[in-house]
């Protein structure tokens, strides 16, 4: 799924003109945004968790050349699904 039939599917579930519906994925995708910049999780019940976690640095390869390359540390940011979402999962595998 994509950002146009996201914006198109929130339009018809909330009965909004679509340039609204863009308008609010726009609003919460700062507002997860900020909050993660900010180093503060996202919790979103029974959907999942965001949250920012620290990679530490570590020795890796170049792919092409084989020759050894330091990886700096990185934040980078993490989910962690919801048992509603885990479930509704496990439904569609059975299916």
């Amino acid at each position: 799924m994509n950002r146009a039939e996201i914006i198109e599917m929130i339009a018809e579930k909330a009965e909004l003109t679509k340039a609204a519906a863009a308008r609010a994925l726009d609003a919460l995708l700062e507002g997860v945004t900020l909050s993660l910049r900010e180093g503060d999780p996202v919790v979103l019940v029974n959907f999942g968790t965001f949250v920012v976690k620290q990679r530490a640095a570590r020795e890796g390869r170049n792919p092409q050349t084989g020759q050894k390359i330091n990886i700096k540390a990185a934040k980078i940011v993490g989910f962690k699904a919801g048992k509603a979402l885990k479930e509704a999962v496990k439904e569609k595998e059975k299916a």
